[in-house]
């Protein structure tokens, strides 16, 4: 199964061919894959985000799914790659992993079936759609610095372009420890609907990533927890969390809060108000601003 990657080979952006533990550019040059300098595989123009998808996720958050998926769009100045730094800003304490699937398109997309789709994919890869909901309360359901923040898009560590989507487990470690775990057969629409939605109205272009959604347990993570996410058949894409260097500013914006519903999408299953609100239903304001999740 072929898998290229984008890494800095002797300081220069360098897609190569993993073969075994080495990476061979087109040149002859390689390098060994534990010792690269890894770059995300594929250089966007957007990246679009499915909101809820896999059916853990949705009973976690006593919801239900509506009748078509939903979107958000993060920046790509939020793309990084495998082993890179996530950073968490100062004065920030509720940052969660959202171990995902990037599809990858290949060709320009637009207004395709689904069952055409896949002539359109150039391949898949492994994310993950950190979420900084500290900024939860701020965003109006936009969730640009909820999601959109620098460094919040690691993809990698290769693109695999010929592999099958399905029935391929999914797990988020942290430190070392199993934290999310599901399947593939989870998800309620797959990835050839998935761009075949998007496409309707926008147009997609090769490297364009689309990112497919999270299982249950996305939860907080701290400065040095490392944390991989492992895709059955796309391998694992590692990085490590660190502190930003200075604080939000606070004489512009609003500021990082840390209201019942900041810490309710934080915690999942496990957050303290959750016994004395209602169960979440599937009315659209009310999934617009408690569920807005990949």
């Amino acid at each position: 199964m072929p898998e290229y990657r984008r890494i800095l080979l002797d300081g220069y952006p360098s897609q190569v061919e993993r073969v075994g533990d080495s990476l061979i550019a087109g040149d002859g040059r390689s390098a060994r894959a534990e010792d690269a300098v890894h770059l995300a595989p594929v250089t966007p123009t957007k990246i679009i985000c499915i909101h809820l998808n896999y059916h853990s996720r949705v009973a976690e958050f006593m919801t239900k799914l509506p009748p078509a998926p939903t979107y958000f769009h993060k920046p790509v100045n939020a793309l990084t790659s495998h082993k890179s730094h996530v950073v968490r800003p100062n004065g920030c304490e509720w940052l969660n992993y959202e171990g995902e699937i990037a599809i990858v398109i290949g060709k320009t997309c637009r207004n395709v079936s689904p069952a055409d789709a896949a002539d359109y994919i150039a391949g898949y890869s492994v994310a993950n759609d950190y979420g900084l909901h500290d900024f939860r309360d701020t965003d109006a359901g936009s969730m640009l610095r909820v999601k959109g923040s620098d460094t919040l898009c690691p993809v990698g560590p290769g693109l695999l372009t010929d592999w099958d989507f399905r029935g391929k487990r999914i797990q988020t470690i942290v430190n070392g420890e199993v934290k999310q775990d599901a399947t593939t057969d989870e998800m309620e629409w797959d990835m050839h609907y998935i761009v075949a939605d998007i496409a309707r109205t926008i147009t997609l272009v090769p490297g364009d990533i689309l990112l497919s959604g999270t299982p249950a347990c996305s939860r907080p993570v701290a400065p040095g927890d490392v944390v991989t996410v492992q895709v059955e058949g796309l391998g694992a894409l590692t990085n490590t969390i660190v502190s930003g260097p200075a604080p939000i500013r606070d004489d512009v914006g609003a500021q990082p809060s840390s209201s019942e519903e900041v810490q309710s999408t934080a915690k999942g299953g496990d957050w303290e108000f959750r016994g004395v609100r209602a169960p979440r239903g599937p009315g659209a304001q009310h999934y617009e601003s408690t569920v807005e999740e990949g």
